[in-house]
């Protein structure tokens, strides 16, 4: 019987797979792949990510990109166009020139980029909260500040979608369509930059430089291949770094043969993790987890005191709001609060008297000095917040007690982190939840867990 004649691949490299077609495309662009790593959908946390083929020193360039193969605005075969028309093109989120020429690259056979972009097929690996249905963030989100997250992310991208993209793309048919660049194919994108886009560190300027800072341009998203292909953890081995000329992904710390490269994407609480990127860090992995105790939580409490002066309540409460309009929630991390001197201003303000208040009006508030930042930072840690004064501790353990509340309908206290914790202890259990129900309990677990350690440490 004659066997099946083998054909031939193809100049275009349509035979080879997504990731093989990739990783020509790299060579062809520049960019220099160390022979101690290699890209890989196995062995790895997610479905793409790197391996080390030989043990790796800390110092090593891991890989070498060219500018010239970063996609963003002025890199696109569009670039022309987004530039004259880039006074039409501005918004609230910046993003726009970037989604454009992603829209055009994207769906464009011939594009430059078509190897680097075919590696996420339909985007069908995303998974952020916002292709959840809102029942389903509500249900298994809920007390996260996620769901709010993504309702407000939704809005704004239906907004920008409506009110710049739909207008330019319709004045420019030969590029774009509305029916292929649709609503559902630029959240789509959306979630692409939030997940997989980089931006270049600014540095600091001078005080005299300030007036040439102002007519710098923004710092705005580009995509990154190949270090995109990286996975996250708070403790990462590698590091991306930013020259003239190029971009190198340089190891942190001895790597061993066998072990998967991790880049870090900033300090990332789980919640934070999982609204831009759509995954987690199993507990307790992650050293950068935070819960936020929201300041209307603070003034619930501190109105609770049967013989509060009510008038004198809300009117401290008032001058909070002026004063921490833009920071609507009190952050705690693992180690204590992170947002210590906020905390300390809203705490010192609830708990002063009549007259202490009256002369802190006068006064518009105080500046604290650099000595009484580290005290008020050491008080606030883990290790200070047990000997702070009582009344202190007392708004501090009811505030967490309300917040941890809003995770459940009805709890019996200290129970429901408890049974999180069986949750999470029980690998079994833990693989029958689907992988957006692990994600959700990660979240909530450990933002409970640090609630519940707050209310501990602050117990009269």
């Amino acid at each position: 019987m004659a066997t099946e004649a083998k054909r031939p691949k193809v100049d275009d490299g349509s035979e080879l797979s997504p990731l093989e077609n990739f990783l020509q495309w790299c060579s062809r662009v520049g960019l220099v792949l160390s022979n101690k790593v290699y890209v890989s959908k196995e062995g790895t946390v997610a479905e793409y990510g790197m391996l080390a083929k030989d043990n790796i020193e800390e110092g090593e360039v891991l890989f070498t990109i060219p500018r010239s193969a970063l996609l963003h605005q002025g890199t696109t075969k569009v670039s022309a166009l987004l530039e004259k028309e880039k006074s039409s093109l501005e918004s609230s989120s910046g993003w726009v020139p970037l989604l454009l020429a992603l829209l055009y690259e994207y769906t464009f056979s011939q594009s430059h980029w078509k190897p680097y972009l075919c590696l996420w097929t339909d985007f069908k690996t995303l998974d952020h909260p916002m292709f959840w249905s809102k029942e389903e963030r509500g249900r298994l989100l809920r007390g996260t500040g996620i769901p709010e997250a993504v309702d407000t992310d939704l809005t704004n991208i239906r907004r920008e979608y409506t009110d710049v993209i739909l207008p330019f793309i319709t004045q420019h048919p030969d590029i774009w369509n509305p029916n292929t660049h649709t609503l559902e194919l630029y959240t789509q994108l959306v979630a692409f930059v939030m997940a997989y886009s980089f931006q270049e560190p600014q540095e600091e300027e001078d005080d005299e430089d300030e007036d040439e800072e102002e007519e710098k341009a923004p710092n705005l998203p580009m995509m990154v291949p190949m270090a995109d292909m990286l996975n996250h953890v708070s403790d990462h081995n590698a590091n991306l770094e930013f020259t003239l000329d190029s971009l190198k992904m340089v190891c942190v710390r001895p790597i061993r043969k066998g072990e998967e490269v991790f880049n870090t994407y900033g300090q990332m609480a789980n919640w934070q993790l999982l609204h831009m990127y759509g995954f987690t860090e199993p507990y307790p992995s992650n050293s950068n987890d935070t819960a936020d105790i929201p300041i209307t939580n603070l003034y619930k409490v501190a109105t609770q005191e049967s013989d509060l002066d009510r008038q004198l309540v809300e009117e401290q409460w008032q001058m909070l709001r002026q004063m921490m309009q833009e920071k609507g929630a009190f952050v705690f991390g693992k180690q204590g609060c992170l947002t210590d001197t906020e905390l300390h201003t809203a705490l010192k303000v609830l708990c002063m008297s009549k007259e202490e208040f009256s002369e802190f009006k006068e006064n518009e508030g105080w500046e604290e000095d650099d000595e009484e930042d580290e005290k008020i930072s050491l008080a606030f840690s883990n290790e200070g917040l047990p000997g702070l004064k009582a009344s202190w501790k007392w708004l501090i353990h009811e505030a967490a007690r309300l917040t941890l509340r809003s995770y459940e309908d009805e709890q019996v206290e200290g129970k429901v982190v408890d049974s999180d914790r069986a949750l999470i202890e029980d690998k079994a259990a833990l693989a029958g939840l689907s992988s957006r129900q692990q994600n959700a309990l990660q979240v909530q677990y450990g933002q409970k867990s640090i609630l519940s350690r707050l209310m501990d440490l602050t117990k009269s």
